[in-house]
């Protein structure tokens, strides 16, 4: 590492290729359900330092708006200095002034492109351009502007304005220096360009899961050139009542990444791939789909060094790189960052048009960046350390993890609190997206210290955003630390929580638990032993048998064991206490009685998703009965075990999909399955 306060060069070029610090992955993310324990009840920590966590929100607020005040005025000194970068034999000019502290990331100014970062804890900042048009995208050389902190620095954010790049096509990124006493927290390490965590496109590898383009220095982008998205004179939002929400739970790569989808390879596993898809939806019957994460993701971070994972792909996204940014290689044909964008937008207006809306499963509780035992540095981690992640200042200021995934994202800091919530105003205002299901969203609940709070500032923030009002939110509440929440999870009124309670209570009636009817009564009703608390409603409730982490429909009734060997974890991995039941012989069989039994098992746990009050959710491939051949930790195979499997739907068409089918139309076409109220003895 270098040491504080290297000098380098007012200006200088290096080689494009940076050699990239790899990290042993945190083992797969799984949450037993026996492993729980009660909340804590705990005030807001005052251990963030200097007047403590409502000194730091007044603080950060304060700057905020002074600096959006003084934004015409340009805050600081505007003396504007030029620099000049040569290549093939030809000097380029380039000038810079000192820029505004706000909006954070990259934005239009009067006299070129304004970029601004949050860093307090930084000593040192230098913004890194890579610019393609003066050489091809492997040789083009980066382009350094060190800033001044006289100058370049409002509060706690730097910023410069460029004169003279272009208005789209620029990668860039920054090199950062601060303190290097790991035992304040601190990871700077400004050999490293780090990605801005406000970049609203990310630039990386071209196409999913292509092994030849790894590794590959990450960088943010922009596209000031294109014409606004046009989503259509007669475009309007769903706005579905939640009432009536039947969820569709799907992964955008594996729903058509499989030959038999019939779809060209430049358009399997893409955003365009899922429109062509929609009809077999409006068939089903569902009226919003919840994405597997969308936000940019490494699927090859299992392969950055020999290890027994690394013969898998990181097909469910579960390892956010950044927030802002929609996955560059879901884009057709390798399209990247700009495409990926524009086809996202088409896919939710497709959406739209056929009165489906659009929900994304978010994480915001860890990074891609692992643990401090092995550091992955590709962002928030060498920006700063302290700020952005919980840390044990008792144990040498070591990563909390109750992620599971070895970091925790400090999200109740008035800092990560904005980037949060600007990250969801962005997908909801660019995107058009309806609604959010936060993983592990326990861990929003926690203060920097991991205490969990009576009263957590981010989540109360989003039940009251005014541009997130007319979206659904909705917690998956617990995480991997043991706050388990279902049924106690701070609401306000708004927040709707993935029932597990409901998920093992349906699973144990249907095998043929004893004791189980009055729970199974309780559970169909709504679950109000729950959620009948203040102004709180039964579809609150998201009432669920199966999700993407665990055993598919047709596992849970074929396998009374998991079996995920080929994880490379000897079988370690996933949950052990799965409420599954074989009907009588293990696996893959075809005796015809055993069969028989697991068909009319699936339709039963139909049913009764189908007729609770709530919110029902069920899994893509569930609909024909998709097999992962009993592994329930399948994060990592991007083959059939995951993919959506055509030619069996169409196998199964009049048989299983028409018996699942009709029942969500049963739903639809009952009110009474429905409600807004709970019931009581006298409605």
């Amino acid at each position: 590492m270098d040491s504080v306060g290297t000098n380098r060069p007012p200006l200088r070029s290096v080689a494009a290729a940076v050699t990239r610090r790899s990290a042993l992955l945190c083992p797969p993310r799984h949450l037993g359900l026996g492993n729980r324990f009660a909340e804590t009840k705990l005030g807001i920590a005052s251990g963030c330092g200097g007047g403590g966590y409502f000194g730091k929100v007044q603080r950060f607020n304060a700057l905020r708006n002074t600096t959006t005040k003084v934004q015409s005025g340009k805050a600081g000194s505007s003396v504007t200095k030029e620099m000049g970068h040569t290549s093939s034999g030809s000097e380029v000019p380039l000038k810079y002034s000192s820029g505004k502290a706000f909006p954070l990331g990259v934005s239009q100014v009067d006299d070129g492109l304004n970029f601004a970062i949050f860093s307090q804890h930084a000593s040192s900042v230098t913004l890194c351009l890579k610019l393609h048009e003066r050489g091809t995208q492997d040789d083009a050389d980066i382009v350094e502007f060190p800033l001044d902190r006289q100058k370049n620095k409002t509060g706690d954010i730097w910023h410069v304005s460029v004169e003279g790049l272009p208005a789209s096509g620029v990668l860039y990124g920054y090199r950062i220096n601060g303190p290097q006493g790991w035992q304040q927290g601190h990871r700077f390490d400004d050999s490293v360009i780090l990605l801005d965590p406000y970049a609203k496109l990310v630039s990386g590898r071209k196409h999913f899961a292509v092994e030849e383009e790894k590794p590959s220095q990450l960088f943010g982008t922009y596209d000031f050139d294109s014409s606004p998205f046009d989503w259509g004179d007669n475009y309007r939002l769903p706005n579905l009542p939640e009432t009536d929400l039947v969820i569709y739970e799907m992964n955008v790569r594996a729903f058509t990444a499989d030959e038999s989808s019939r779809l060209g390879p430049a358009f399997r596993g893409s955003y365009l791939g899922v429109i062509d898809k929609i009809p077999h939806l409006l068939e089903l019957g569902v009226n919003a789909v919840e994405l597997l994460p969308v936000f940019e993701f490494d699927e090859l971070e299992l392969k950055r060094f020999p290890n027994p994972r690394d013969h898998m792909v990181n097909t469910w996204g579960y390892s956010t790189i950044n927030f802002f940014a929609p996955m560059s290689r879901y884009a057709s044909a390798g399209g990247g960052p700009v495409a990926a964008s524009k086809e996202l937008k088409q896919m939710v207006k497709a959406f739209h048009n056929a009165g489906i809306e659009v929900i994304l499963d978010v994480v915001y509780n860890h990074t891609n960046e692992a643990d401090d035992a092995n550091p992955y540095v590709t962002s928030f981690r060498g920006i700063d350390n302290k700020v952005y992640y919980m840390l044990d200042l008792n144990n040498n200021a070591q990563l909390l993890n109750f992620s599971g995934c070895g970091n925790t994202l400090n999200c109740n800091h008035p800092v990560v609190k904005e980037l949060v919530l600007d990250s969801l105003r962005h997908w909801v205002t660019e995107y058009h997206i309806d609604g959010f299901r936060f993983d592990l969203a326990s861990v929003l609940c926690r203060g920097p210290d991991g205490s969990p709070l009576d009263a957590p500032p981010l989540i109360k923030e989003i039940a009251k955003d005014s541009v997130l009002s007319r979206c659904k939110i909705i917690a998956e509440p617990w995480d991997c630390g043991g706050l388990y929440l279902v049924g106690k999870f701070p609401n306000w009124d708004r927040w709707a929580e993935w029932n597990g309670k409901y998920r093992d209570d349906i699973r144990r009636f249907i095998k043929g638990d004893p004791g189980m009817k009055g729970v199974f009564a309780t559970r169909v009703s709504g679950s109000a032993d729950l959620y009948q608390v203040n102004n709180r409603k039964p579809y609150h409730s998201v009432n669920f048998v199966i999700a993407h982490d665990g055993f598919t429909l047709c596992d849970l009734v074929s396998y009374n064991s998991k079996h995920n060997d080929a994880n490379g974890e000897g079988g370690r991995d996933g949950c052990n206490d799965n409420d599954s039941w074989n009907c009588g012989i293990e696996g893959e069989t075809n005796d015809l009685n055993v069969l028989s039994i697991r068909s009319r098992q699936m339709k039963n746990f139909h049913v009764a998703l189908m007729i609770s009050q709530g919110t029902p959710m069920m899994l893509m491939g569930d609909e024909y009965g998709h097999t992962r051949y009993g592994n329930n930790n399948s994060y990592g195979h991007d083959t059939h075990i995951n993919n959506f499997q055509w030619g069996q739907l169409e196998e199964r068409k009049d048989g299983h999909f028409r018996f699942f089918s009709e029942m969500i139309k049963f739903r639809r076409n009952h009110p009474i399955l429905r409600r807004d109220r709970f019931l009581n003895k006298d409605t």
